[in-house]
């Protein structure tokens, strides 16, 4: 039974709990390779800065942007609690075009650390986020706008398509009725600091507890010599012209404007694959954030963490 009385209080024990340093460096990478939080150990005496494994505990605390993050990892299951708070700069919102305001949310997700393969990749659906960033921020791809505003005609307006105008930031997000904020797409402002030609960083984890990385990775998925590539999904848009609905060319305003072609690029159906990363040298099945569709997958190639998954209407336009 879990008797703490501030659940986002961070831990006081050596690299437990850590103040984040500052948005310039919120990200960064180890000695090893791997991806790490900068941050600046508590109590203050024990280090100036410290690079902590994104895979095992960590807290962020940032006083600026009012991030709280506390990850830790215990008998096979990491839980995180967050408060959806970004540890960057944001568009303005409300807007013209997304009414809503940011404000605090109370997650608290327990994610499988050793998760399987399923038989089969899972569709999922609104209001189903796919996962949580190393910064507490949601992966959360789907808009809740349709064709004529009829969620009956099959036709989902693709959030990053250029058919509808959702208020996004540079950072491919924005912000739901509930006021959590949250990616459409690559989290540019978490991504600002990263380092450049090497292995994309692991930057979340996907409500079946399966890593997210960002962009690159081994030219050859299973040999960390092969050189580090940009990875591309396997989708294209279908040839022709709508058959009913809005009619016209396929041009990737709608989410049906698309269809995976195996092989067409290094990654599957889920936008994921399985290799070797600097966290895992030993091999795991991870999702890659890309730039053109899906950006963010729309499948879950293992099983819903019960915490994860989310059941009933949308909460309205986002």
């Amino acid at each position: 039974m879990d008797t703490d009385p501030n659940p986002l209080e961070p831990p006081t024990l050596s690299r437990r709990g850590f103040l984040l340093a500052g948005l310039a460096g919120a990200l960064g990478v180890t000695a090893a390779g791997t991806t790490a939080v900068l941050a600046q150990a508590r109590p203050s005496w024990a280090a100036d800065r410290v690079l902590v494994d994104v895979t095992g505990d960590y807290s962020l605390v940032d006083a600026t942007t009012g991030t709280e993050v506390v990850v830790t990892v215990r008998n096979g299951v990491r839980r995180i609690r967050a408060n959806g708070l970004p540890n960057h700069g944001t568009g303005r919102f409300p807007n013209a075009y997304n009414p809503n305001t940011i404000s605090a949310q109370s997650y608290d997700f327990s994610l499988p650390v050793r998760p399987e393969r399923a038989d089969v990749f899972t569709p999922y659906d609104l209001p189903q986020p796919f996962g949580i960033a190393v910064n507490g921020v949601l992966f959360d791809p789907l808009a809740n706008e349709f064709w004529r505003g009829d969620r009956a005609s099959g036709w989902q307006y693709d959030a990053l398509g250029g058919g509808i105008d959702l208020g996004l930031d540079t950072s491919n997000a924005h912000v739901q009725p509930t006021g959590a904020y949250h990616y459409h797409g690559v989290p540019t402002g978490l991504a600002s600091s990263l380092p450049s030609r090497r292995h994309g960083p692991l930057v979340g984890w996907a409500g079946d507890g399966f890593p997210i990385y960002l962009a690159r990775g081994y030219r050859k998925a299973t040999d960390p010599s092969s050189g580090v590539v940009a990875l591309t999904p396997s989708y294209a848009l279908r040839r022709g012209t709508r058959a009913g609905g809005p009619g016209g060319d396929y041009d990737g305003t709608y989410v049906q404007d698309w269809r995976f072609v195996r092989g067409r690029g290094d990654l599957d159906k889920a936008n994921g694959r399985y290799g070797v990363t600097p966290e895992y040298p030993r091999g795991i099945y991870y999702y890659v954030l890309t730039d053109a569709f899906p950006m963010i997958p729309r499948r879950f190639a293992g099983t819903l963490a019960p915490s994860f998954a989310r059941t009933g209407p949308p909460a309205g336009p986002r």
